[in-house]
């Protein structure tokens, strides 16, 4: 148990100091962690537990859909924008059915994405390597 402030600590301060890219990574992974906690949860009938998890990845991707700059994004930012609502509307329209396959569809889109800005982020940090090396 005393360790469990140091924890917090570290996990904040890696937060507070990650790279933009690196928190919508995270956001991504917590989203996609989350939505899989709901499915054991509803699968063990825990409801209580499993709306808890479907809150917390719902927060996840709200939080993705408030960090668009959408002046600035344009046409990439809009398209988000659309889809993490899509998301959020799915997941309701799922749970309300009982519907483990809203879920389902959920994480595939939010590993597609995760997959995408990892991508990104590799070809960036290369990029930065090669200009500092040259």
């Amino acid at each position: 148990m005393m360790y469990s402030g140091g924890i917090q600590t570290y996990r904040t301060n890696h937060i507070l100091t990650a790279d933009p890219r690196r928190l919508i990574i995270l956001c991504y992974e917590g989203a996609i962690d989350q939505l899989m906690i709901a499915k054991k949860k509803y699968l063990a009938k825990d409801y209580e537990g499993k709306s808890k998890a479907l809150s917390k990845a719902q927060d996840f991707i709200t939080e993705l859909l408030c960090s668009l700059n959408l002046e600035q994004g344009g046409v990439i930012a809009k398209n988000l924008k659309a889809l993490y609502n899509y998301m959020l509307t799915r997941l309701l329209q799922g749970d309300l059915a009982r519907d483990l396959n809203a879920y389902e569809e959920v994480i595939g889109m939010l590993k597609d994405l995760k997959g995408a800005w990892e991508s990104l982020s590799d070809l960036q940090s290369s990029e930065r390597r090669r200009a500092a090396a040259g």
